[in-house]
């Protein structure tokens, strides 16, 4: 099985242009890489949606917004 780079799903986030919950996000990313996909970033590997979530949030790559939150091009890593 292929695994998705956790800075796909950020680019998602930011061609969206949308505010996400958690539970919100975790469903877009099974619309856009499927229920089954896993997931991979710079330190960590084979995680579920849920899990890159988790992840995320702990990395601190979401932005709190109104109505949730959001990420920008400066949340991703570049190295």
């Amino acid at each position: 099985m292929t695994s998705i780079h956790g800075h796909a799903v950020l680019t998602m986030m930011i061609e969206s242009g949308e505010h996400y919950s958690e539970s919100s996000l975790e469903k877009a990313i099974h619309t856009r890489f499927g229920e089954t996909a896993r997931f991979h970033t710079c330190s960590a590997e084979n995680m579920t949606a849920a899990e890159l979530v988790a992840f995320l949030k702990a990395k601190g790559k979401f932005i709190p917004a109104e109505k949730g939150f959001s990420t920008s091009e400066r949340k991703i890593c570049r190295h």
